[in-house]
């Protein structure tokens, strides 16, 4: 039973962090382009980058950026919880081989 508790938990935090992870990498790149566009010079550079990032998202959200996001956090997270399970999968395969 402790097993099934540990796959569990693994799974669990699997996907909590498979789905923040890219949240945090696209909006803590975002705030620092959009801390970087206050330095003369870098202004328009940074924009058209943040306006470039917003156009991505927007492909995967059906126009809106914001649900883009969540798209690819969900997708993230379905892959590592996949990944996750195969994982869990392999370790009780080679521990009942050995």
């Amino acid at each position: 039973m402790t097993i099934f508790t540990n796959f569990l938990r693994s799974l669990l935090l699997t996907i909590i962090f498979s789905f923040v992870a890219p949240m945090l990498l696209v909006g803590g790149g975002l705030l620092l382009l959009s801390l970087s566009s206050h330095f003369p010079g870098l202004q328009e550079l940074t924009e058209a980058i943040a306006i470039q990032i917003r156009h991505f998202l927007a492909t995967f959200g059906s126009g809106t950026p914001l649900r883009g996001l969540f798209v690819i956090s969900l997708t993230c997270t379905f892959v590592g919880a996949l990944f996750d399970m195969y994982v869990y999968y392999r370790c009780q395969i080679l521990r009942v081989g050995s």
